[in-house]
């Protein structure tokens, strides 16, 4: 892979994958040269599928990719703000930073999909207040990380406290892994991005809201004097990619999508097609990074295909 323009490996275990699965996906990724693996938090399927043999935890899986790889960056799209106490969190990252030799990155958001939430009794509150909540969250997380070591932190917010804070352990990466934050809010998430992100991801959208978005982003890194080209700018798009029709539409039916809407939607075709695609998405919002959703966890040819076909290109 070139360093200018990185591919990253991005999966939905909760759609039907095991540990086993994620563990032998993640470190073909690294023999074939991806810049990362990441994978989604979520603890109930979507859609039509099994979800067998049913969710793994996002945290738990990285901390065990961190001792089955060595290269790879490893991280979340993005884990749920009300899965967990900012506190316990910032501890966590920081942990399977320190197994991984820091490698870790921290995707983050308010969360959202209200049915698992009532399937394994987690609280969701109104969206409002999820918005409050994941903005202390991102203040105390980044906060407790950039505590000098013998001092202490403390926080009195409208949903979290606390007091005389160790601020322990710290992560490996100084001076902080990187923290992504995402979606398509117009107004309280450029805000966000712009006091707490070290990288903006937008999933799943068009090329246009993109771009409108990034440049929400940009207006609000200046109105607080941030140089808004500190921020990475990264999308993430699923992936079908065929050498042949054929085998384009075998990937396609494996996934259970269509050829022609995947190609709209997504980052699908033969390899001359996306290379294209993706070119015009750099030229057009300035991305960097594509988090490539891998659906179909068993076939490690269609990273190879991309791997050999189309990082080259890039």
């Amino acid at each position: 892979m070139t360093e200018n323009f990185k591919l990253r490996i991005f999966t939905e275990p909760q759609q039907g994958g095991s540990y086993d699965d994620l563990v032998r996906v993640a470190k073909h990724a690294e023999t074939t040269g991806y810049d990362a693996f990441f994978r989604s938090d979520h603890y109930l399927k979507m859609g039509e599928v099994s979800g067998l043999p049913g969710p793994t935890d996002a945290w738990v899986t990285l901390g065990g990719l961190a001792r089955e790889t060595s290269r790879l960056r490893l991280g979340t799209l993005m884990t749920a703000g009300t899965f967990r106490l900012p506190g316990p969190l910032a501890i966590s990252v920081a942990q399977v930073d320190q197994m991984s030799g820091g490698r870790i990155e921290l995707g983050l958001g308010s969360g959202w999909y209200e049915q698992e939430h009532t399937a394994y009794g987690i609280p969701f509150p109104s969206l409002k207040e999820r918005f409050d909540r994941y903005a202390e969250q991102l203040e105390i997380i980044t906060g407790l990380w950039g505590t000098a070591e013998g001092e202490t932190y403390s926080f009195d917010g409208e949903h979290y406290q606390l007091s005389e804070s160790p601020a322990l352990p710290k992560p490996v990466q100084s001076p902080r892994p990187p923290v992504l934050i995402g979606g398509g809010g117009k107004k309280r998430t450029p805000r966000l991005a712009a006091r707490f992100a070290d990288e903006f991801n937008l999933p799943f959208v068009d090329i246009d809201t993109a771009a409108a978005q990034f440049d929400r982003v940009d207006a609000a890194c200046a109105a607080i004097g941030r140089d808004s080209g500190e921020i990475v700018r990264s999308a993430a798009m699923v992936l079908c990619v065929g050498e042949n029709e054929a085998q384009l539409a075998r990937r396609a039916e494996a996934i259970g999508r269509e050829v022609d809407e995947l190609r709209a939607n997504g980052l699908a075709g033969t390899p001359a097609e996306v290379v294209d695609k993706i070119g015009t998405w750099r030229e057009r919002t300035g991305i960097t990074r594509a988090y490539l959703q891998v659906l179909d966890l068993s076939d490690l040819d269609h990273l190879d295909l991309v791997a050999d076909q189309v990082a080259p290109q890039l």
